[in-house]
């Protein structure tokens, strides 16, 4: 959805430059280069956007629900790692980037949704998702976010990023995490709350062409992810009329869990050790949060995280 959003808006740039109106996207053109920083000091979030009917819409489509597990003090600041990134990440954009479900089940805590820093060179599109909540993943974002000193901001991390929805397919529990560790590098340094997030039947989405590690089809979609910056999974799931095929996801119901927080005192110059053990506590207790909620959402007994 983000990124049909994203090719109209620039097919709408490119209208303005081609058209009469090119004085409109010289003018936008300054305001892009005034405002260059703004995704990295907060954004610019809009509760009149968050609250547009078509997002309870949205919601309600697979449905997509936020299970509370914990209270969170919103006299803390918070880094939610969310799992797994799937092909459309809708658990992360409807429950954080939407009111009022984050909102209602965590009062005095305001959510800012992490993603790559190359959407917000795309023109007016950057406008939206600012709107909506989302902010870059740079470290400066992340600082800028923890940084709050009156306590009452989670910043919202898709930890496997873009290489983990290579992985998206239906029952896949793979997730990319052994080396990704600069989430809790940032945590230390701010005294940030690590919270780990689940969310069941994000893989169940859509059906993706199998791609597994060492087919010529995976060889190519991780090289044009190290140049590009971003992954192109081959997907397809449903059309408006009919069940066979499409780019429409699958209506399955999508459960995002939030587990307890671990406590982290600051630490401004962090260890490898350090940050070695924190990880391996994070890892602990995601596993722990999953295992303890994965019969209510079908997952069969015998299936458990793995880890890469």
């Amino acid at each position: 959805f983000l990124s049909l959003v994203a090719e109209f808006c620039c097919g709408f740039f490119l209208i303005l430059i081609l058209g009469n109106f090119w004085f409109l996207a010289v003018l936008y053109l300054l305001w892009l280069y005034l405002d260059w920083e703004t995704p990295c000091a907060g954004g610019r979030r809009s509760q009149w956007v968050r609250g547009w009917t078509v997002w309870k819409y949205f919601r309600e489509y697979f449905p997509i629900h936020l299970i509370k597990t914990s209270e969170l003090n919103p006299n803390h600041n918070y880094l939610l790692g969310f799992h797994p990134h799937g092909v459309l990440v809708a658990g992360a954009f409807g429950n954080f980037c939407t009111d009022p479900p984050f909102k209602n089940l965590f009062p005095g805590l305001t959510p800012y949704l992490h993603i790559m820093p190359i959407w917000f060179g795309c023109p007016f599109f950057r406008e939206y998702i600012m709107s909506a909540g989302m902010v870059s993943a740079s470290k400066e974002s992340v600082s800028h976010v923890l940084n709050n000193e009156g306590g009452g901001h989670a910043s919202v991390i898709v930890i496997g990023g873009a290489e983990e929805s290579l992985n998206a397919h239906p029952g896949s529990l793979t997730l990319n995490i052994l080396k990704r560790k600069g989430f809790i590098k940032m945590a230390l340094k701010h005294g940030a709350h690590l919270v780990p997030v689940f969310s069941f039947g994000e893989n169940e989405l859509f059906k993706q062409v199998a791609n597994p590690k060492g087919s010529w089809l995976r060889n190519v979609q991780e090289k044009l992810q190290k140049i590009m910056g971003f992954a192109l999974p081959l997907f397809h799931a449903r059309g408006i009329f009919q069940y066979s095929f499409g780019l429409i996801p699958y209506r399955q119901p999508i459960h995002t869990v939030v587990g307890s927080p671990i406590p982290v005192k600051q630490n401004l110059n962090p260890t490898t050790e350090e940050i070695d053990q924190l990880h391996a506590l994070y890892l602990q207790k995601l596993k722990k949060l999953f295992e303890e909620h994965k019969s209510n959402y079908g997952i069969p007994a015998h299936k458990s995280l793995i880890f890469e």
